[in-house]
C-alpha cells in the first residue's frame, strides 16, 4: 500500500463521518426539543446505556452530561440484567443508545424501566426499530453508511451518535445558564478549575515564611531575609507592624548601580506604598494584576498588616499559570 493510499483512505473516512454528522442538521426537530425538556425536568440522574461500541459512546455522553451540570452515569445493559438495575430509580431518566435499535441487551431491560415509570429517550438510526417504538422520545440518528469499506465496523454511526449526545448536553447546558464557575466546580483538578477556584489565601506563604524586616534594619539584613525566604523581595514594616514598603530584586539592582552602602537603613532605599493583594482575591486575577504591573512577587495585606506573600513561582506551582 502506497503512502498516498493511506492519506486517501483517511480523507474518505473523514468525509463519510463528517457527512454523517452534517446530515443530522436537517433531521433535528421537536423530538430533540422534547428530549432536552425531559432532561431538564429530570429530578434524578440521566442514566445512559448502550452495548459494545455504543456502550463506549454512552459512557462518553454520560461523562459530558455530568461535567456540564446534568448528574449522569453509565450503566452497562448486560450488568443491569444482573443486579445493576437497582441503580435506577423512578426519578431518573434513561438515555438508551443502539444503532439498529434492536440490541438485545438493551431491549431486555426496557420493559422493567417502562414499568418503573422512568422516562426513556432512545437514540437509533432506524425509526421503525423496537427501541424507537418503546421510547417516550425518539431521536433519529440517520446513517447512510459506515466508514468501514465492508459497512460493518461502527464508525460513522458512533461518531454521529457522539455528536448528537454532545448536542443534547450543550443544549441543556445553555438552558441551565451553566457557566465557567459551574464547570470549574466539576473540574477542580483541571487548569480551569485552578483558575476559577483557587484564591490567593490558598497559595500564599504565611507566618514565619513571609519575608519581613523592620524599618530600622540595614540593607544587609534585608538581603539576608530575601535570600533565606526565596521570594525575591522582603516587606518592610514599621513599629506598629504595618507595611511601610517593599524591597525587591529590582530595587537591589538599582541600589547596586548607585553603589549604596550595605549599612544603609532599608527605609532609605525601599519602595514605599507598594501594590499589595488581598487574601480573598482569585489567584487568576492576581496573575493579571502582576502581569499588568510587571511584578514578580507581592505581599498580601489585611488592615495594613502583612498576612501573606507569594511570587510567580508560587502561582506556577499551584497550576494557576
Amino acid at each position: 500500500m502506497k503512502n498516498t493510499a493511506f492519506i486517501d483512505s483517511a480523507k474518505a473516512v473523514l468525509e463519510i463521518e463528517a457527512s454523517a454528522i452534517s446530515s443530522q442538521l436537517s433531521t433535528l426537530d421537536h423530538t430533540f426539543e422534547n428530549a432536552c425538556a425531559k432532561i431538564l425536568s429530570c429530578e434524578g440522574r440521566v442514566i445512559v446505556t448502550g452495548m459494545g461500541k455504543s456502550g463506549h459512546i454512552a459512557g462518553k455522553i454520560a461523562a459530558t452530561l455530568a461535567s456540564t451540570g446534568t448528574p449522569s452515569f453509565f450503566v452497562h445493559p448486560g450488568e443491569a440484567s444482573h443486579g445493576d438495575l437497582g441503580m435506577i430509580t423512578s426519578k431518573d431518566l434513561v438515555l438508551a443508545i443502539s444503532n439498529s435499535g434492536e440490541t438485545s441487551e438493551v431491549l431486555s431491560i426496557l420493559p422493567i424501566i417502562k414499568r418503573m415509570g422512568v422516562v426513556l429517550i432512545g437514540l437509533a438510526s432506524v425509526p421503525s426499530s423496537t427501541l424507537a417504538q418503546l421510547a417516550d422520545v425518539y431521536i433519529n440518528v440517520p446513517i447512510s453508511k459506515e466508514a468501514c469499506p465492508m459497512n460493518l465496523a461502527p464508525t460513522a454511526s458512533t461518531t454521529a451518535t457522539l455528536a448528537m449526545g454532545d448536542a443534547l448536553a450543550i443544549a441543556v447546558l445553555n438552558a441551565r445558564d451553566f457557566n465557567e464557575a459551574d464547570f470549574a466546580r466539576s473540574h477542580p483538578g483541571g487548569a480551569l478549575g485552578k483558575r476559577l477556584l483557587l484564591y490567593v489565601e490558598d497559595i500564599m506563604l504565611t507566618g514565619t515564611d513571609i519575608p519581613l524586616v523592620s524599618e530600622q534594619a540595614k540593607l544587609s539584613d534585608a538581603l539576608v531575609e530575601m535570600t533565606s525566604k526565596g521570594l525575591g523581595m522582603t516587606g518592610v514594616i514599621d513599629q506598629n507592624k504595618c507595611l511601610a514598603g517593599i524591597y525587591t530584586d529590582g530595587d537591589l539592582r538599582r541600589t547596586l548601580a548607585e553603589k549604596v552602602n550595605l549599612e544603609t537603613p532599608i527605609r532609605d532605599v525601599m519602595t514605599r506604598e507598594p501594590i499589595t493583594a488581598q487574601a480573598n482575591l482569585l489567584a487568576a486575577e492576581l496573575v493579571r494584576i502582576m502581569q499588568d504591573h510587571q511584578i514578580s512577587a507581592m505581599l498580601v495585606t489585611e488592615n495594613k498588616q502583612v498576612v501573606g506573600a507569594l511570587n510567580m513561582q508560587s502561582l506556577l506551582r499551584a497550576g494557576v499559570l
